[in-house]
């Protein structure tokens, strides 16, 4: 429960991801400050924070889920792991690139292993990962400091510029950035990476429109809306959306998949994590 709150905030969204009653969640973390003698949490209001003994806490939970990953996945390798269902979460472009086709090669290969695929946008799956909702997140590698993800790298695309087909910059063959920030902008919501990448890129950007679906997106462009930053893969055939590459070095979506700390060695995860790499 204690690294549930340091992951999510609150008591009731923490609640939410163990699927427990606020109040039920707030008697178990107050008979653990009892427990330890320790003051564990700073309340203000509905947010709460963790204190500095909370933060050494929540250190040695993280290190005791792990073990729990590693005893499962010894348990499961004994067992020989032949079946079994392994949910994974990712976005659409990665999910037909190399989700799809991995499940393609697995239905050969290990036709006992099923796989559940859910879309999700790539930071949004990290936290189903933790909460235990799903095995395995196709995500962006933007938190590469998180001990309690193992991150196997799969491949890396850059960003292209898409502007509408009137655009005063449409018939060059590359675009420097720099020279959009003038103009409106698409761009995905607050807290995808992908954005992050459009304000890095262009920092005084004008975002008028946002949505985390490219596809959307491009239209959006096409319908004169605004110039957007797109992810090579996630571009959609949009008439009125002209793609032109970025000039110089282009921003890179550098996609892995991530898995729990400890899960590496269960066979059905590193089934999936081997067919992944391979596609």
């Amino acid at each position: 429960m204690l690294r549930a709150l340091a992951d999510h905030g609150t008591v009731t969204a923490a609640g939410k991801a163990l699927h427990l009653t606020p109040s039920a969640v707030s008697q178990q973390l107050t008979a653990l400050e009892a427990e330890t003698g320790q003051e564990l949490l700073r309340r203000r209001g509905r947010r709460v924070s963790l204190t500095a003994a909370g933060e050494l806490l929540v250190g040695h939970a993280n290190a005791v889920a792990a073990e729990l990953e590693r005893a499962q996945a010894t348990l499961a390798a004994f067992a020989e792991g032949t079946a079994g269902q392994i949910k994974v979460a990712g976005f659409a472009s990665a999910i037909s690139q190399v989700v799809a086709p991995a499940i393609a090669e697995l239905r050969r290969t290990a036709p006992g292993l099923k796989v559940v695929v859910r879309d999700v946008e790539g930071h949004a799956s990290l936290p189903l990962l933790l909460d235990g909702e799903i095995d395995l997140a196709i995500t962006e590698e933007d938190r590469p400091g998180d001990l309690r993800v193992t991150r196997f790298p799969l491949y890396a695309e850059p960003f292209d510029v898409v502007v509408p087909a009137d655009h005063r910059l449409a018939e060059r063959t590359t675009i420097d950035v720099r020279d959009l920030s003038d103009d409106d902008w698409v761009a995905p919501l607050p807290g995808n990476p992908c954005r992050d990448v459009v304000t890095l890129a262009v920092p005084h950007a004008r975002i008028v429109h946002t949505s985390d679906d490219f596809r959307a997106v491009v239209a959006l462009v096409a319908a004169g809306a605004g110039v957007a930053l797109v992810p090579r893969n996630a571009l959609a055939d949009v008439p009125g959306a002209i793609v032109v590459p970025v000039r110089g070095t282009p921003p890179l979506r550098r996609v892995c998949a991530a898995i729990r700390q400890g899960s590496e060695e269960h066979p059905l995860v590193k089934a999936v994590v081997d067919a992944l790499a391979r596609v």
